[in-house]
């Protein structure tokens, strides 16, 4: 199954590779359709962190430097899961601001929209996918419900060896007081 789960990560990761390449050099392409996105987080960014940029441009830069740096990761086995999640994130805001197929008058316009707006939600399953990929390997639940299932079974264990030898302690005492001495 390796193989398998090595060319799915990388056939999934390519586009955010490559748009966010493209992006990152040409984001004024991608700021109207960014803008109104963007107008709306720029003071929730302001309040948590004002050293930060809040300009449309540096924004859809960042937005694409992550897409970059997280596609790479899923790309070459790094960090799968997290990177998957990073660019399922950085998916629902690429996805809004360009492709509202419900704000188009145009057939045309509304059709191609929503049948970005659909391969998106496609790529944001696949990702959901890849997040939650063990790779066969147990999950941090599975061994959490092991753990704790094996230090019960331990406990109990402990418990009915301390009760046998006390057990075995008190018939031995009682059993030194009958002699005769």
């Amino acid at each position: 199954m390796k193989p398998v789960r090595s060319l799915a990560r990388v056939m999934l990761s390519g586009i955010f590779v490559i748009s966010g390449v493209r992006n990152f050099q040409h984001p004024e392409r991608l700021v109207p359709a960014a803008q109104p996105i963007t107008d709306r987080v720029a003071p929730l960014i302001s309040n948590v962190a004002p050293q930060l940029p809040t300009d449309t441009t540096t924004l859809v830069r960042a937005n694409s430097a992550v897409q970059l740096a997280a596609g790479l990761m899923l790309a070459t086995g790094r960090f799968t899961r997290p990177a998957a999640l990073v660019l399922a994130g950085t998916l629902v805001p690429v996805t809004i601001a360009g492709h509202p197929f419900w704000k188009n008058d145009d057939p045309a316009a509304r059709n191609n929209n929503q049948v970005h707006f659909l391969k998106n939600l496609g790529l944001f399953g696949g990702l959901l996918l890849a997040a939650a990929d063990t790779e066969g390997k147990p999950g941090l639940r599975w061994r959490a419900g092991h753990r704790i299932g094996h230090s019960r079974r331990s406990v109990t264990r402990a418990v009915r060896t301390a009760r046998r030898e006390a057990r075995i302690a008190a018939l031995s005492a009682s059993t030194a007081r009958r002699l005769p001495g």
